[in-house]
């Protein structure tokens, strides 16, 4: 293995992890185009609306274990502390099941107030109950996967994440049919269905449970052999690792709360502010009856919120699990360098996965924007342009998210626990002001709830940044990370855009355009960034099949000896 490649065994096993992520959205995305037939916008509303909830519930109980447990478990691996290891991991494990059936509880019993006080929504209420014991499930998930991470391997984690989604799609189909056929009859449609979607959540996370049980299982006579043959002095105290997991995981909380908590501010704001307005005539125009002067009614809003959340949000999250995957990966190989003291490969490492996330975020907001409504017919189809224009305005999330996500798993692996938090928080602050004085003052509708969603991410980006300055003494290069790539993907747009005209216009099938189109620009793009030296080929040669990579790119007469 050649230096470069041992210096980025992060970035190898994030992309592993990236791969599992990447086909874990396409997987949801499927997924939801049945979803979205069998129980509407209106239904997929309330879905929103409840996997809100249950993201913040999972943030403030459990979210934070895996990253927590991996830090911990990475720091004492250096050391070779396998006794201090485990202890670790049954330390976290005591804390995830007492934390995560308590946060079910406290769901489940409150999924009342939660749908219609703090969003104006009866129906989801019991969407939000049948999801609610998905928290306790994830709990004993998270700290399997954390302790696996911690040891330097994404496989689990992925192969994990894999068969929880596939999962979630089939129940979720299967049930969302059978429960709207069974209560056909109901007024409460949309809310079965929608507890059908949720239902799928809670099976597959069950099933990604069960195969981590499993690696466990066989993973654990190696582990009591490691703890048996542990020579260290020092052996912590369980008081001492509770102490540890909470210092580390109260900070990882807020941050992660702060960061996810706008979009359950967003929906409660937008909820009840547009209640109290008139439906605009573009708006009108989405909905199934509508009537020139009258007000938003809840099953308006939830439309609106379908199409934000089930569309919009879900697209531009497909390339941000990259981003997700790499600050996984980078936080223990950051907190490995960090406890030996090596400043200057924090900074390397740092740089690569910056440079990386940007190299894929960029032509992934381009290509998003430039193809947003032929996506959205593909996909969704019977999609109205203003599902487009969300996409086109709000693409450029797509780079800022990559960007906060990795600066934040940074600032994390260098234990400035508490820097992502008061980021977080100043742009929650900035974010809820500018979106509450746009909601009521103007008519701008669902706009406002994607403007909302990138100027978060955006300051957020900012302050971190100027923390990796102050912090690590870092600058990051801008020519090949942002420049280059920016180029690249600006020509590529183009390209992108006449080639599925062309396409359309000569096949008349809008699908075949989309994917040939949507190939073709993955070519075009690698191929001006290599041209104009975006990318070096030690870089090349760091990521996984970098070797095959670069034959491939010398045949092609791509890349010159």
């Amino acid at each position: 293995m050649t230096s470069a490649r041992r210096g980025n065994h992060f970035l190898i096993q994030g992309s592993i992890l990236a791969v599992a992520s990447l086909l874990v959205r396409i997987i949801g995305l499927i997924y939801r185009i049945p979803m979205t037939r069998i129980i509407g916008d209106e239904g997929m509303g309330l879905y929103s609306i409840a996997y809100e909830l249950y993201s913040i519930a999972l943030i403030l109980s459990s979210y934070s274990l895996p990253l927590a447990v991996s830090k911990l478990v990475a720091a004492k691996g250096i050391n070779k502390e396998h006794r201090n290891s485990y202890r670790v991991f049954l330390c976290a494990m005591g804390f995830a099941l007492i934390i995560g059936l308590l946060s079910s509880l406290v769901l489940f019993f409150g999924a009342e107030f939660f749908a219609t006080v703090i969003n104006n929504a009866p129906n989801a209420i019991l969407p939000i109950k049948v999801l609610s014991p998905t928290l306790f499930v994830f709990a004993i998930m998270g700290v399997l996967r954390g302790f696996y991470q911690g040891k330097n391997t994404m496989i689990p984690t992925a192969v994990s994440q894999l068969i929880e989604q596939i999962i979630n799609a089939i129940v979720s189909v299967v049930a969302a049919y059978l429960l709207m056929k069974k209560f056909s009859a109901s007024v409460n449609l949309a809310a079965y269905g929608a507890a059908g979607a949720t239902l799928g959540t809670l099976m597959g996370a069950i099933a990604g449970l069960l195969f981590l049980a499993f690696v466990y299982a066989i993973y654990r006579p190696t582990l009591k052999r490691q703890v048996r043959r542990d020579v260290t002095s020092y052996i912590d105290s369980y008081s001492d690792i509770f102490k540890m997991l909470i210092v580390t995981i109260l900070p990882i909380i807020l941050s992660q709360t702060v960061y996810h908590i706008s979009g359950v501010i967003d929906n409660a704001m937008f909820s009840n502010i547009m209640a109290t307005k008139e439906v605009t005539q573009f708006d009108g125009a989405v909905f199934s009856s509508y009537t020139p002067g009258a007000l938003y009614t809840t099953e308006n809003i939830s439309v609106l919120l379908g199409k934000y959340g089930n569309k919009y949000r879900n697209l531009t999250n497909v390339p941000v699990a990259i981003a997700s995957a790499i600050g996984a990966a980078i936080i223990t190989s950051i907190t490995a360098a960090k406890v030996r003291g090596m400043d200057d490969v924090i900074r390397y490492k740092s740089h690569v996965a910056i440079k990386f996330n940007m190299i894929i975020a960029i032509p992934s907001a381009v290509g998003m924007a430039v193809l947003a409504f032929p996506i959205l017919d593909m996909l969704f189809p019977g999609s109205h342009q203003l599902d487009a224009n969300f996409l086109i305005l709000g693409a450029v999330a797509i780079v800022f998210y990559s960007l906060s996500t990795v600066t934040t798993s940074i600032l994390q692996g260098i234990n400035k626990l508490r820097i992502p938090v008061i980021n977080s928080s100043i742009s929650l602050a900035i974010h809820v002001v500018l979106v509450f004085i746009l909601l009521k003052f103007t008519h701008l509708s669902a706009y406002i709830l994607v403007i909302g969603n990138v100027t978060f991410a955006l300051v957020v980006c900012i302050l971190n940044w100027v923390a990796l300055e102050k912090y690590l003494n870092y600058q990051q290069e801008i020519v090949t990370t942002f420049l280059i790539p920016t180029i690249s993907a600006g020509l590529m747009g183009i390209a992108t855009y006449l080639l599925h005209f062309g396409l359309h216009k000569w096949t008349g099938s809008n699908t075949f355009a989309t994917i040939v189109s949507l190939f073709a620009a993955i070519i075009i793009y690698f191929a001006l960034l290599i041209f104009m030296k975006g990318v070096s080929e030690e870089e090349l040669e760091s990521l996984p099949k970098g070797e095959l990579i670069i034959r491939f790119l010398r045949w092609a007469h791509i890349l010159k000896r």
